[in-house]
């Protein structure tokens, strides 16, 4: 039982947690380690969130658009630029990490082979990760890469939940065939969590869904002076 939206009973609850969601995001953001080798990895003290994607699905983009600041996650016109593991502080509470993008065709065999090798040992090694994002492009079909990290999550037995970036540029019925299919994905994947959310990092659409559902994995507030 997460604590999300999912398990909220009412209208109220859904509110309250959408508003925790939106202080927590409130609080400042800041970047704090970089490793590109297991070796090199930050010790686990904060529970961690990552988020994961083909390399041009806009991770970047959702991660500033979550977080209000334009320039924390570095947005760049060459898919596959981000080649290790980004950490980021989210007020003292939350760890974002900032995987590196999948799936970029003209990847060197061996840099694929890197990435897959450094995050199936991050994953399975994190004691402190409490969920991977794994983000899928609302405009286009499920590619084989996002299958092969479903299947790279489920081996790891680490927690995904699925969000649809890129909404805003899809008409309302292609969108729903769309979410339809991934839901599809949703269910034959014991590690997936249940609750899909599409999002747009231009309009701002499921940004305060998914900062409620991130905001329940945090720890909590510390409790007002006095």
């Amino acid at each position: 039982m997460s604590g999300g939206l999912l398990d909220a009973r009412d209208e109220g609850e859904r509110a309250a947690l959408i508003e925790e969601g939106r202080l927590l995001f409130c609080r400042p953001c800041d970047f704090y380690f970089a490793a590109q080798k297991l070796e090199q990895l930050p010790p686990s003290e904060l529970p961690e969130v990552a988020f994961c994607g083909r390399s041009n699905v806009g991770k970047s983009s959702l991660v500033n658009a979550l977080t209000g600041q334009t320039a924390l996650a570095r947005v760049s016109s060459t898919p596959g630029r981000t080649k290790q593991l980004n950490f980021f502080n989210l007020g003292g509470r939350l760890a974002l990490v900032d995987m590196p993008g999948y799936g970029y065709a003209q990847a060197a065999k061996s840099v694929k082979e890197d990435w897959q090798g450094l995050m199936f040992d991050f994953l399975r090694g994190r004691p402190n990760l409490r969920r991977v994002v794994l983000l899928m492009d609302a405009r286009i079909e499920t590619k084989a890469s996002d299958l092969a990290a479903m299947k790279l999550l489920s081996d790891a037995a680490v927690i995904f939940q699925i969000v649809l970036t890129k909404a805003d540029d899809v008409k309302p019925g292609p969108l729903a065939r769309r979410q339809e299919e991934v839901q599809g994905l949703i269910r034959k994947n014991t590690a997936a969590h249940p609750l899909l959310i599409t999002t747009s990092s231009r309009s701002g659409d499921g940004m305060a869904e998914l900062r409620a559902e991130l905001a329940a994995l945090a720890e909590p507030a510390a409790p007002p002076a006095g």
